[in-house]
């Protein structure tokens, strides 16, 4: 795990639960890795702090998280201005091409890019500050009417059409899975995007990855890492439930 520790909860100011959710999520991935056959160093934990305060960030911080996930801008950029500077910013949410702007030059991976519009503003607002976007492209994969993300068959397509976009580069790929009570049934739709994954890495195409397979949440990241995540998006797990007051 390359985020060898992480989060937590309101309770979390209640000394040291979010370090016992940590440490459990972490023996899972352990566990996971091992059922897999699949070394624990191979994934790495975002600690999603969407509308979690600071002292909460700071203990999960303190225990050794450096890679935390936000949804929307704002707060990643409020947060980015008073966090340790060593923290590497995920952005997890969908991104509004007029917000790009605020973040190109503050996260170290764009989870949701499921258009070329967007791609093309991230790769504009790069050029223009002199950074290199890494990105992943977000896949609907089980063709939810209520999700974002581009469908299966065109991924492939998309991807080419970003590799040749100046100051962005395609890591690999990201999917939200449906909510499900029982994990085991989301596995059909993890063994899929990992497929995806392997067909596009064969075609060699310039300018991308496919290094990275962010897939996996609360409810389901064990059954994500059996099937090939490398990142992981922990919250709930972490921090406990979510409380949307203002930071």
């Amino acid at each position: 795990m390359e985020t060898k520790r992480q989060n937590c909860n309101d309770s979390c100011l209640d000394n040291g639960k979010i370090t016992g959710n940590i440490r459990h999520v972490e023996e899972n991935i352990r566990l996971a890795c091992q059922r897999a056959g699949r070394s624990a160093e191979d994934v790495t934990l975002i600690a999603v702090s969407k509308t979690k305060p600071l002292p909460m960030l700071m203990e999960a911080y303190r225990y050794g998280c450096r890679h935390f996930g936000e949804n929307k801008v704002q707060e990643l950029t409020d947060k980015y201005e008073k966090m340790p500077k060593d923290i590497k910013w995920h952005m997890i949410g969908h991104l509004q091409r007029n917000k790009v702007k605020y973040i190109v030059d503050k996260v170290y991976l764009i989870h949701g890019v499921d258009s070329l519009k967007l791609a093309e503003e991230i790769s504009k607002e790069s050029l223009k500050k002199n950074v290199v976007s890494h990105i992943l492209v977000e896949v609907n994969i089980a063709g939810e009417e209520t999700k974002y993300g581009i469908s299966k068959e065109e991924t492939e397509e998309l991807v080419r059409e970003i590799s040749v976009l100046p100051s962005i580069k395609v890591e690999g790929l990201m999917a939200i899975a449906p909510y499900v009570e029982n994990p085991e049934k989301n596995r059909q739709y993890f063994v899929e995007l990992q497929q995806l994954s392997v067909d596009i890495k064969r075609k060699n195409i310039d300018n991308v990855n496919m290094n990275v397979l962010s897939m996996g949440m609360t409810g389901d990241y064990e059954v994500a890492i059996e099937e090939g995540a490398t990142y992981i998006r922990v919250g709930t797990g972490i921090f406990g439930e979510r409380h949307y007051e203002t930071v």
